[in-house]
């Protein structure tokens, strides 16, 4: 298979740099170039450990993203800033792959939304524009879909997750949530109504979703308790089984017997889910998922869709390591 061609826009940011650590290993893809408007001119090289060519950083417009005619390119810009360059590339390169990494285009059903685990039946790749432009879960958004669609047809009422992550989530630009003395010996609530990924976790199951976000002094990995009202009573087992089945032959999501902890993902790949605590009566079970947020929760879900759209297999360049828990 000859190598894939792939540029990254708003690659300063913590995923952006998950991101060429991922390309650089990966068998099929050639990073041709990243935009960056406070790093341009520097060499990529000198930011991270695991590029070792002489491409630059630069800083491009939206014409200049669609110039470049590239086969994939990621979006890992805030939310609202993805327009102009979809835009242009719709009208100057509509074969180039277009991964979203912002919530701009989450609840576009023009737009493959690429949580694979949930959404691969809905995949097309006979070509059409649907496999070309692929919108990119948000990282709560993933681990609340997937803690809540194994049970979604047995509840009696919205599903209520508890958020707990690093501050990396809050990205590189500085504000109070990303700040580590504010955060020291703290935990910072925000967003406790109407949060992006609460919306969008309702948008994509169909069905409401109550969700309270907050802020931990910790850099990576998040974790979401999920509280989740039964319409008739389960043993443990049974819920247990419904996970294992609907997961079976994930490599990217690990069911556990076991609440898994969030210093046990950093770095990691995939998804954890465990706990399974049942309430006396058995009508009320909380489950806990846990995943990185750059990693499951951004980039390594990003590779998974590229990988899809230019037809290698879902996990090549994704260092496989479930089994190799500390």
């Amino acid at each position: 298979m000859n190598r894939k061609t792939i540029g990254i826009v708003g690659a300063r940011g913590h995923t952006g740099a998950e991101l060429i650590r991922l390309i650089a290993a990966h068998p099929s893809l050639e990073l041709r170039f990243v935009s960056s408007r406070e790093l341009d001119g520097q060499r990529v090289s000198e930011h991270s450990d695991a590029y070792a060519g002489e491409l630059r950083y630069e800083n491009l417009d939206s014409a200049a993203v669609a110039a470049k005619h590239a086969d994939v390119v990621i979006l890992a810009l805030p939310n609202g800033k993805a327009a102009p360059y979809v835009e242009a590339i719709d009208k100057d390169a509509p074969d180039t792959v277009v991964v979203d990494l912002s919530a701009d285009y989450r609840f576009d059903k023009a737009w493959y939304y690429g949580l694979p685990e949930l959404t691969r039946h809905k995949w097309r790749g006979d070509g059409t524009y649907q496999s070309r432009r692929i919108s990119n879960p948000g990282c709560y958004a993933t681990a609340m879909q997937l803690s809540i669609a194994p049970l979604k047809e047995l509840l009696a009422a919205p599903p209520v997750c508890f958020g707990v992550s690093g501050y990396s989530g809050a990205g590189t630009t500085p504000s109070d949530k990303n700040d580590p003395e504010k955060l020291r010996d703290n935990l910072m609530p925000y967003s406790l109504t109407g949060h992006t990924h609460e919306k969008e976790a309702s948008f994509q199951l169909g069905l409401p979703v109550e969700f309270m976000p907050h802020v931990a002094p910790h850099f990576r990995g998040l974790t979401v308790t999920t509280n989740l009202y039964l319409a008739k009573p389960l043993k443990r087992e049974e819920v247990l089984a419904r996970f294992r089945h609907a997961y079976a032959g994930e490599p990217l999501v690990q069911v556990l017997d076991e609440a898994p902890w969030v210093s046990r993902i950093a770095h990691r790949h995939h998804v954890e889910i465990g706990g399974f605590a049942l309430s006396a009566d058995g009508k009320r079970v909380v489950v806990v998922a846990t995943l990185d947020n750059l990693l499951k929760g951004a980039a390594t879900q990003a590779m998974q869709n590229v990988n899809r759209a230019i037809g290698s297999p879902e996990l090549a360049g994704i260092p496989l390591d479930v089994a190799a828990r500390p």
